[in-house]
């Protein structure tokens, strides 16, 4: 397994498994026009050209993604492939993207199905669930200064 930095086209490969993860588990708690709202977000040059990525790997196959904007204050885009779930992963890509990380706080805006695994993350509610666009999620957000003072002072 190889987490490491992703290129602009390596973010636009890695669309098809960013949606066949999100309907497989989160499009069920979506209207139509929520569907079509994300589908049009993660289609979005402008949306794109914004992030800066990490990728997962296993051996060439991109198995997930952790993708920030607003300089990686704020996840975009957090996906793991289902046949990869429960082993990992996502921590791994957390852990690489939090230690590059010189944010204060980095907020993200999470699925209804992905809020418990932010949690475990380590961020905390900073809202009741809000829908725009169709797209539901809770705002959430991550103090990064307690982890890196911690992390100076052992």
């Amino acid at each position: 397994m190889i987490i490491r930095k992703i290129t602009k086209e390596e973010i636009t490969d890695a669309l098809p498994m960013v949606w066949r993860v999100f309907n497989e588990y989160e499009a069920v708690n979506y209207p139509p026009s929520g569907e079509q709202a994300f589908f049009d977000a993660i289609h979005n040059e402008g949306f794109l050209s914004q992030l800066s990525a990490y990728g997962a790997f296993d051996g060439d196959k991109l198995i997930g993604l952790i993708a920030s904007r607003s300089e990686g204050s704020h996840i975009a885009l957090f996906f793991v492939d289902g046949a990869y779930h429960r082993k990992g992963i996502g921590r791994m890509l957390w852990n690489t993207f939090l230690a590059d990380s010189d944010k204060q706080n980095i907020t993200v805006n999470s699925s209804l199905y992905a809020v418990g695994i932010y949690e475990k993350l380590g961020f905390i509610k900073t809202a009741e669930a809000q829908t725009d666009s169709g797209i539901q999620f809770v705002p959430m957000v991550f103090d990064n200064t307690s982890v890196k003072h911690g992390a100076e002072s052992e």
